[in-house]
């Protein structure tokens, strides 16, 4: 059974973009993956990302996504919208993953720009509404153009919006005078892809979180969402500021890299990474301890 869906938080407003955990010899951790998922769920997430960036998609095999999204659902139930990572710069390759996805269970796409081949905006309007297409799923689009090259202009997020099940957008773009027109103009639900902007973005629209950092202050996240929703703005900042060292911290290198370190400074699965993304040095791990501990996470 899937959680319930609704036109404005379509999969809830505060989303962890999930690690994928590996064994020590580097293979797919399935039970670490229910583990941590469950976990996160807890801590007080609506929602899991899993195939997406951070959970290092580029390095993991079809097989291995849909087994993962298969494992996840099961490990979650109707607790949290699992939301599938589909995206790659192959239009046909991103539909056999969104068809695998749905057909084990996950309750919503994400579908990221086509990287390394820099389409036009038409190739990104028809890239994403073909996936849209291949499935009864719910779509989030994910605008980064510092990992892809291309950003998805105001014009082409406002027609994908017209698509019934293209119904979100996740801003890693970094520019919110370009977003606050385009949630003024597509009434797509928003959400905040860049963890140091995610305040900001809420005041001009965003109604919700896809968050690395998530994976150890959920609580806080959380916390400031409801402040800012109900309007004490005042409550909202001190916590942003009080979560500076750890949006920091947690970036300093690759984001994967940290956070699969800071779980397992907390016990929690994790694993190693798979190349070309490497552990952390001695000297790395020490300044994210540093950084953790002075944004008040416990380890």
């Amino acid at each position: 059974m899937a959680p319930t869906f609704t036109p404005q938080t379509p999969f809830g407003r505060v989303l962890t973009a999930m690690v994928t955990p590996f064994s020590a010899d580097g293979a797919l951790d399935l039970d670490g993956a229910q583990r941590l998922a469950a976990h996160l769920v807890d801590a007080g997430n609506d929602g899991l990302i899993v195939n997406g960036t951070t959970g290092e998609s580029p390095t993991t095999s079809n097989a291995e996504k849909t087994e993962l999204v298969r494992a996840v659902v099961e490990a979650v139930g109707d607790r949290a919208h699992v939301v599938a990572g589909v995206g790659t710069n192959d239009t046909r390759h991103s539909i056999e993953l969104a068809q695998a996805a749905a057909g084990v269970g996950a309750h919503g796409l994400l579908t990221v720009t086509p990287y390394y081949n820099k389409p036009p905006q038409e190739g990104l309007y028809r890239h994403f509404t073909a996936i849209a297409d291949s499935t009864e799923l719910p779509v989030m689009l994910y605008d980064v153009p510092g990992r892809s090259g291309v950003p998805i202009n105001t014009e082409t997020i406002v027609r994908l919006a017209e698509h019934p099940r293209i119904v979100a957008n996740k801003d890693a773009k970094g520019d919110l005078g370009r977003a606050a027109w385009a949630i003024a103009r597509s009434r797509l639900a928003w959400y905040s892809g860049d963890d140091m902007l995610n305040l900001p973005l809420l005041s001009i629209g965003a109604i919700g979180f896809v968050s690395v950092v998530s994976h150890v202050v959920t609580p806080e996240l959380r916390a400031m969402l409801e402040a800012h929703s109900s309007g004490d703005v005042q409550k909202a900042t001190e916590i942003h500021q009080k979560l500076l060292p750890v949006f920091t911290g947690m970036f300093r290198t690759q984001g994967v890299i940290t956070t699969k370190a800071a779980l397992a400074l907390q016990g929690l699965p994790a694993g190693p990474l798979r190349l070309p993304l490497v552990e952390l040095s001695p000297e790395e791990t020490a300044q994210l301890k540093i950084d953790l501990a002075a944004g008040g996470v416990q380890l």
